[in-house]
């Protein structure tokens, strides 16, 4: 090929390839149906990147800039991500840390026209997805890393374009700090995805080996969403969401991949700039993981939706889920009661039998206010929703519990974590043809003693019992976390995996055990959660307070068995337990064991 030629093929390689990326881009990231795009957007960037492998000293003699590198390669981690954010294979989510990482360390974006703003741009964002990336990875060290040079890079940026506002890059760190003030001192304890290590208990193997219900489903689809003003997040990522988006995946336990972090400078610029062929091996990622893993579910991560579009995602998700599959659909945002209600006395029936109405909405209105709470009387009406929106305005900023009734024509897992969660108690009985199992969150979150903790600050304490509960135990408690103190976490560790051990044991061998649980019971991920579920309901149910203890305590529907109730004396035991180790047992009113 003639010199002249390079440059020219080079340019329409990179054409080609930007415009297929930004049908990628574009395509709403959830759904079954196969995207037909990423296959040719994925070939257009390979064949561009040899390209320029192949020929970089002819590139370069013709003018191509480092930072054209460094975009090409941040393009395709950028490519990666959104493959994971559709599909949840930890496949592609390592290969755009290895895009980024390699990034970093040959320094593509730095010391090149540092006047030029657009460029600066480039390299702010290349920084913003590379801590998103990282953050979901945990891995901790490379974020303080990259705070660290993405502070220097934003007051860099003040001072050389005084023009230029860069005010939304100042949010964007600030999310960041607050994110790790909340995460980051439990980095080193167990990881939130599911880890055959630690969350497989040896003694009840067996039997959930043997349990067989008459149906069994899979978990394959999963919606995650979260609206909470002022709620801590990083992007388009919430606290909540992301502790379900990790709660909902497999840890890798083969060859994990932990490269060590290229020394750096007292300047902050990276050692390694001697790698000048581009290289980036894409095959690594073959190294990395864990071929005997299942397969993750996979999960649309919802930022601040309307009403309407949540109702379209689940929807699409609803459609495609395969027969054998269950979906898990969890809702996190602030509840909003409405003030109409019928009188007790005008209705009579259960859910199933009263008014034969023609509409969910219909039947939600006059629903008896018995059905709100599960035991008879409620000051919740059964008007009320959860509010998705800035203002409490109504229209498409109200979610209402009978909006989800049309999608129990298909398994489903509900969880909803709301200040009024209770209200969606509707749904059970009012399936329309699938049973469906929901885990509903307090309506108040329970602190010892004074506490300014809150979802603003830490994030929801019912997601934090169901994705990490040891540590829902250290913010309940007012307990400080260090590293000092990870064999006192590690001995509570055991105290609660003896316990889940037990409790497996007693639900696969139940002989009242609803066929709802029993159908999901197989799932690792959902038995964790169920799990997890239990030991909340009883350290709540039976922490010391003056007020009612029912709006302190999670309720579940239908109701698990007897034998693992918080009076059960297996459950009440292990809770006894943990109390003494933790030294808090005077938080406690216990039953007589």
């Amino acid at each position: 090929m003639a010199e002249t030629d390079v440059p020219k093929k080079f340019r329409a390689l990179l054409e080609t390839a930007d415009r297929k990326f930004s049908k990628v881009r574009d395509a709403p990231p959830y759904g079954r149906a196969p995207n037909h795009y990423f296959p040719k957007v994925f070939k257009a960037y390979t064949k561009l990147w040899d390209f320029q492998q192949k020929n970089r000293a002819k590139l370069v003699e013709s003018g191509l800039q480092r930072w054209e590198i460094g975009e090409i390669a941040s393009r395709i981690g950028q490519l990666y991500f959104t493959q994971y954010m559709r599909t949840s294979e930890a496949r592609f989510l390592l290969e755009s840390y290895i895009f980024y990482e390699a990034i970093l360390n040959r320094g593509y974006f730095e010391g090149s026209m540092v006047k030029d703003r657009g460029l600066r741009f480039k390299e702010l964002r290349f920084y913003a997805r590379f801590l998103l990336v990282a953050v979901i990875l945990n891995r901790w060290e490379m974020v303080r890393v990259l705070l660290d040079r993405f502070k220097k890079l934003v007051d860099d940026s003040k001072a050389k374009f005084p023009d230029t506002t860069f005010k939304e890059w100042r949010v964007v760190m600030q999310e960041m700090v607050r994110f790790m003030k909340v995460d980051a001192p439990f980095s080193n304890t167990r990881p939130l995805r599911y880890c055959a290590m630690f969350d497989s208990h040896p003694n009840s193997l067996p039997y959930v080996a043997r349990f067989h219900a008459k149906k069994v489903l899979k978990l394959g689809d999963a919606l995650l969403m979260s609206y909470h003003r002022n709620e801590v997040k990083f992007a388009e990522l919430t606290i909540d969401t992301f502790r379900m988006l990790q709660c909902l995946e497999w840890e890798p336990s083969g060859s994990f991949y932990q490269k060590q972090l290229v020394e750096a400078h007292e300047n902050g610029t990276s050692t390694d700039q001697s790698a000048t062929s581009g290289l980036i091996d894409i095959n690594l990622v073959a190294d990395m993981t864990d071929p005997s893993l299942p397969p993750n579910p996979r999960k649309a991560v919802l930022y601040r939706p309307s009403a309407t579009h949540l109702l379209a995602v689940l929807a699409a998700i609803c459609d495609e889920l395969p027969p054998d599959n269950v979906m898990l659909i969890y809702i996190a945002a602030s509840g909003d009661s409405g003030q109409a209600s019928v009188p007790q006395k005008q209705i009579s029936g259960s859910v199933r039998t009263s008014y034969k109405l023609n509409t969910v909405y219909e039947r939600s209105k006059f629903m008896p206010e018995s059905i709100s709470n599960g035991k008879g009387g409620s000051s919740h009406s059964v008007e009320s929703c959860v509010w998705l929106g800035p203002t409490r305005s109504g229209g498409s900023n109200n979610l209402f519990p009978a909006d989800l009734i049309p999608f129990t024509r298909r398994p489903a897992f509900f969880i909803i974590d709301s200040d009024n969660s209770h209200s969606f108690k509707i749904l059970h009985g009012a399936e329309r043809g699938e049973p469906a199992a929901l885990l509903l969150s307090p309506l108040k979150p329970t602190f010892n003693g004074q506490s300014s903790g809150d979802i603003t600050q830490n994030g929801s304490q019912f997601t934090l019992f169901l994705t990490a509960p040891l540590r829902a135990c250290w913010q309940i408690f007012g307990l400080t976390f260090s590293d000092d103190e990870a064999d006192i976490m590690e001995d509570a560790e055991s105290i609660v995996s003896a316990a889940f051990a037990e409790w497996e044991v007693i639900l696969c061998t139940s002989t009242n055990l609803d066929l709802v649980w029993a159908q999901v019971l197989s799932e690792p991920l959902l038995r964790r959660i169920i799990l997890r579920f239990i030991l909340c309901r009883s350290l709540l149910t039976f922490f010391e307070r003056e007020e009612d203890n029912d709006d302190y305590v999670p309720v579940c529907l239908p109701q698990l068995p007897d034998s693992v109730s918080p009076g059960a004396e297996v459950v009440q035991t292990a809770v006894v337990r943990l109390a003494e180790h933790l030294k808090v047992s005077d938080c406690f009113q216990f039953d007589n064991l």
